[in-house]
């Protein structure tokens, strides 16, 4: 079944290695987990001897630290730039805690306290009142009431009286039913209960959090991969991964893989590798989307030539990825490209700079 979905949930995608780290797990493990702290540290960042692949690339000592969070009253914010796999972290960390990973609230401008605690069927509701069997669980009462870790992805697009939601149950660790009465207008969390939130440093001010519900939260910052082998070695593996899955008979190549992490660096960080000042974009050029557009290139290359993309290839690629924010954007790129490339050595740098008029706009 998991080979007809696009992307199966942590807990399906690394079953075999969850049920190696239960098997082998002697660690204390905190009221309600799944795991112990060490096997869920090794669940993420790996663990060779076990078999255990790494699924986050960062610094070891914030998966500690988020993982101390959740074994505490307090939920865990993740905060940073968009495409610094914040996502996949909150996934990885839940599935890890709780087994499972698909209690997941999306924020957004449309989010009602309904879809974040409960909702009714209307037609029992009608027919019979209020009860629990015209009750409909949302996440957050699941979470609670089965004493498991609840997502909740980019909690500050929503607004700031449905971000408030969160607060009995983080505080008091309880949720008010009203519509019922006795002991079923009440639901306590079991052990186990959290909450993880992530939100992007460019929403700040978009939907500001309330002091109180801050309080409540651990704040953690992700931050974009500062090592170039380190980043060229993800968005090449990720590549392979998605173009496999796409029906691609060719792994991407590293010649232009190095090319595809060098620019992107340079458009993100305003310099080049020699210190010279570039134009920085104003869009995110992170890893994640280094990731998207090596899979397009790979595409293109495979299914028109029927050989692995190129620089060349690159280029009409990247304009989708540039130009999002700002107009401007897409001149910086087409000047990055009239300016870094030449002289450099390698002929994918030479196929990038003859290839630049292929550039839309």
């Amino acid at each position: 079944m998991s080979e007809q979905i696009q992307r199966p949930p942590a807990e399906v995608r690394y079953a075999a290695e969850l049920a190696r780290l239960r098997e082998t797990d002697d660690g204390e493990r905190p009221p309600g987990w799944a795991l112990s702290l060490r096997a869920a540290r090794a669940f993420v960042i790996g663990d060779d001897k076990l078999g255990v692949s790494r699924k986050f690339v960062g610094d070891p000592s914030l998966i500690d630290r988020a993982l101390v969070t959740l074994a505490t009253s307090r939920g865990l914010m993740l905060v940073g730039e968009p495409g610094t796999a914040k996502s996949l972290l909150s996934e990885l960390l839940a599935a890890a805690v709780s087994g499972t990973s698909t209690l997941t609230i999306q924020g957004g401008a449309a989010t009602t306290e309904d879809q974040i605690k409960y909702s009714w069927n209307y037609a029992l509701l009608v027919a019979e009142g209020p009860s629990t069997r015209s009750l409909v669980p949302a996440p957050l009462l699941h979470g609670m009431a089965e004493g498991r870790v609840v997502r909740f992805e980019e909690i500050t697009r929503c607004p700031l009286e449905v971000q408030d939601s969160l607060l009995s149950p983080l505080s008091d660790r309880v949720l008010a039913l009203p519509e019922l009465t006795g002991p079923e207008s009440m639901v306590f969390a079991r052990e186990g209960f959290n909450i993880i939130a992530t939100a992007n440093t460019r929403d700040r001010g978009v939907n500001e959090m309330s002091a109180a519900l801050k309080r409540r939260f651990n704040f953690e910052t992700v931050f974009p991969i500062a090592d170039f082998d380190t980043e060229l070695q993800l968005v090449e593996a990720e590549a392979a991964k998605l173009l496999s899955a796409s029906g691609v008979g060719v792994p991407p190549r590293r010649d232009v893989m190095e090319v595809l992490v060098t620019a992107f660096r340079e458009l993100r960080d305003g310099h080049n590798t020699r210190g010279d000042a570039t134009d920085r974009l104003s869009g995110v050029m992170s890893t994640a989307e280094a990731v998207s557009v090596a899979h397009a290139v790979g595409l293109r290359g495979w299914f028109l030539r029927r050989e692995p993309g190129t620089a060349a290839d690159l280029v009409s690629c990247l304009a989708g990825t540039a130009a999002k924010d700002s107009p401007e954007d897409l001149a910086k790129l087409r000047r990055y490209l009239e300016q870094q490339p030449r002289g450099r050595r390698g002929g994918q740098w030479q196929a990038l700079y003859e290839a630049r008029h292929e550039l839309p706009g």
